[in-house]
């Protein structure tokens, strides 16, 4: 069937927020200012990590890649989101939509399962002391890394390639600020059942599995710390976990909001006020809640701004 549409050949329009043109300033500072603090934030966490050697272990590699797909993830939509509001375009060409998708599927599906790898390297640490430093060796947490690439690759190009079958008509308009995958399937004038089949399927793969080892990890955890006697010795080893368990709750939480947002509403505007909180606000707050409640990393943070801001040696303890 030939692709039709209202904005030219193979073009999408991403409406956003163009209903409230006032408020496109406001919105384009807010989200300037939260690209550049994410952005920021992240690379000086992986700065930090790559040149102190005392965060040279699992759990500070792990930490560093995370940083570096937030990164990504929030660059996949937000540059292009930044260019709408500030040029008052619309439109998306039909090949950046797909690789606007696959880019935002894949960092999403990496940062799910970087978050499942750092709570299984706490649960090493933690229930397994003895045995850490042999299984956490370099060569399993760098086989663990590439394979959640690669797994978040697969599971992208699955649902990415499967569009390629869809013809859409005439109803071009995307009621979100980035190319959001359920959002297209529903402009498509075919028959999207296996499209949806595989979004259910890598949704299970890379999602729910993903979950349970996390609460499964942590279940654990919590059991070991309870079998702690002093309330000092349970509060010292919760807190090598703390950051982590903070930082899944803030991923998974807006997650299910956008999800329950979605559900629970008919509102696009519900909806996408949802979805750029779950794009933007996650990668930018990591860091910081890894800087705050991590002493390590907020000791490896002022010794590189002491060497970055010569200035500022002396106010550095």
């Amino acid at each position: 069937m030939e692709r039709k549409n209202q904005t030219g050949l193979g073009n999408f329009l991403l409406l956003g927020f163009t209903e409230e043109p006032d408020l496109q300033p406001l919105l384009f500072g807010l989200c300037l200012s939260a690209y550049l603090v994410t952005g920021i934030g992240n690379l000086l966490v992986i700065l930090a990590i790559i040149s102190d050697s005392h965060l040279h272990m699992p759990m500070y590699f792990f930490l560093s890649n995370l940083s570096f797909a937030d990164i990504c993830f929030t660059s996949t939509t937000v540059p292009k989101m930044l260019l709408n509001l500030q040029m008052q375009r619309k439109v998306i060409t039909y090949e950046a939509c797909l690789s606007q998708i696959f880019f935002f599927i894949a960092f999403g599906c990496l940062d799910n399962l970087l978050l499942t790898v750092m709570s299984y390297d706490r649960f090493m640490a933690i229930c397994h002391p003895l045995y850490y430093t042999i299984i956490m060796n370099p060569r399993l947490c760098a086989l663990m890394v590439l394979g959640s690439w690669c797994i978040s690759v697969i599971g992208s190009l699955l649902e990415t390639l499967t569009v390629l079958r869809l013809s859409f008509c005439t109803n071009m308009e995307i009621p979100h600020v980035y190319c959001d995958l359920p959002e297209v399937l529903k402009l498509s004038c075919s028959d999207t059942f296996i499209n949806n089949i595989v979004v259910y399927f890598v949704t299970i793969i890379l999602g729910v599995f993903p979950l349970s080892g996390i609460l499964f990890s942590y279940s654990q955890i919590f059991s070991s710390i309870l079998r702690i006697s002093s309330a000092k010795g349970r509060y010292k080893v919760f807190s090598t976990c703390g950051s982590h368990l903070s930082v899944v709750s803030l991923f998974y939480g807006t997650g299910l909001g956008v999800y329950l947002s979605s559900a629970a509403t008919s509102s696009s505007r519900t909806s996408l006020v949802a979805s750029v909180m779950y794009t933007m606000v996650t990668p930018m707050l990591n860091p910081f809640i890894y800087s705050l409640r991590n002493q390590d990393m907020k000791g490896a943070l002022g010794r590189l701004l002491s060497r970055v801001v010569p200035l500022s040696v002396g106010t550095i303890p």
